[in-house]
């Protein structure tokens, strides 16, 4: 889950790493009144989960608050790679020395997390990465000893920021590896952390990505999801438990178990095909649920073809065959079904889909063959 800006800024101020003074606005009347307070000369940032917002228009300097009225006003306006502007940040100038950019993310490889900074601050990290890797330094953390200081101090000279610094960017680097490690972070990034005229370093931009595993536990971060860069079919699966991911092919998938999703998806493409979706309905799935699936699954006008492999040994075959017509009875269709149905209850299940006219199948290859081939007009 990604955060905004604004979001993301909070949480480092709770931890200690200095921002500027701002606020966010949803008008342009409160832009204005925020940058009088701000002195007058701020930066209207737009509030989106894209990048690219300053190539958009969508962050601009304001010198007067009547300035900065008539931005926020046009940035409100704006839509950024297809989302809207629904909120700016109005934040106070700042008189800019030096750009550094401080991040953290996980090392799969090295099964840790990574601090990364780089003295090339203010643009996209994986651009610095494949222009001048050689300007980022990487240290690794280990999670039961955390940040040492004697890391921060590594990466302070090893992006050649004066000595005056180091005391104020390891306090700086610690709070973002809090942050990171108590938030459920995979990201946690400051771009840029910047040195002032007066000699101070704050944060100007912040970045959070929140692992969706952990959402359960972190109520109060679940509550900031922005909706709106999330496909609708995403957000109705989540209301019913549903683990389902959009894809771009045209064979729409039901499956119960992970694993069993992704060795279906991995047949269908074997057989000549292409997945619509990962769509996993868990075990012990109600017939209600089975129909919320079903729903979402053809509303993708892409699908040509629906491939049902339910393996019945929580979930029972017959809730399954039951929740599949329950949702036929409210969204009529005539896109074609493979439904293959094995363990508990599966004879009932096939009897209840018979009524149905339902193409059946007895093994994954089998389905995975008929629905490829009704897919294309077979």
């Amino acid at each position: 889950m990604k955060l905004h800006e604004y979001q993301s800024k909070q949480i480092f101020a709770r931890y200690g790493i200095p921002i500027p003074q701002g606020r966010v606005a949803a008008t342009a009347d409160e832009a204005k009144q925020i940058a009088k307070e701000l002195g007058g000369r701020v930066v209207i940032k737009s509030q989106v989960l894209v990048g690219g917002r300053g190539k958009a228009g969508g962050i601009r300097l304001a010198r007067s608050p009547e300035e900065a009225g008539e931005l926020a006003a046009m940035i409100l306006a704006m839509e950024i790679k297809g989302l809207p502007v629904r909120k700016v940040l109005v934040d106070q100038a700042a008189s800019i020395d030096k750009e550094i950019y401080l991040g953290i993310t996980n090392d799969r490889s090295a099964r840790r997390p990574v601090m990364m900074a780089s003295s090339a601050g203010g643009v996209e990290i994986e651009e610095v990465a494949r222009l001048t890797p050689d300007k980022i330094i990487k240290v690794h953390i280990d999670p039961l000893l955390g940040l040492r200081d004697y890391q921060a101090r590594d990466i302070a000279a090893g992006i050649d920021l004066p000595r005056d610094y180091w005391r104020t960017f390891g306090q700086i680097a610690h709070a973002l590896w809090q942050a990171y490690q108590e938030c459920d972070a995979t990201l946690a990034e400051i771009n840029p952390l910047v040195t002032t005229a007066d000699k101070q370093l704050i944060a100007l931009d912040g970045k959070m990505l929140i692992d969706d595993n952990a959402l359960y536990r972190q109520t109060t971060l679940a509550e900031m999801r922005d909706l709106d860069v999330e496909a609708p079919s995403e957000i109705e699966a989540r209301r019913y438990g549903l683990s389902f991911i959009k894809l771009d092919g045209n064979i729409g998938c039901m499956v119960n178990g992970a694993g069993l999703a992704m060795t279906t998806m991995d047949i269908i493409k074997l057989f000549g095909g292409s997945p619509a979706n990962f769509l996993d309905i868990g075990g012990g799935a109600s017939s209600e649920k089975v129909a919320a699936a079903l729903r979402i699954i053809l509303s993708d006008s892409n699908v040509k073809a629906v491939l049902y492999n339910i393996f019945g040994g929580i979930t029972r075959c017959d809730e399954v065959a039951r929740g599949i017509l329950a949702a036929l009875a409210e969204v009529k269709t005539q896109v074609p079904m493979v439904v293959r149905l094995v363990g508990t209850n599966a004879e009932e299940g096939r009897q209840i889909l018979a009524q149905a006219n339902m193409i059946t199948a007895e093994t994954l290859a089998d389905a995975a063959q008929k629905a490829v081939a009704v897919a294309t007009g077979g």
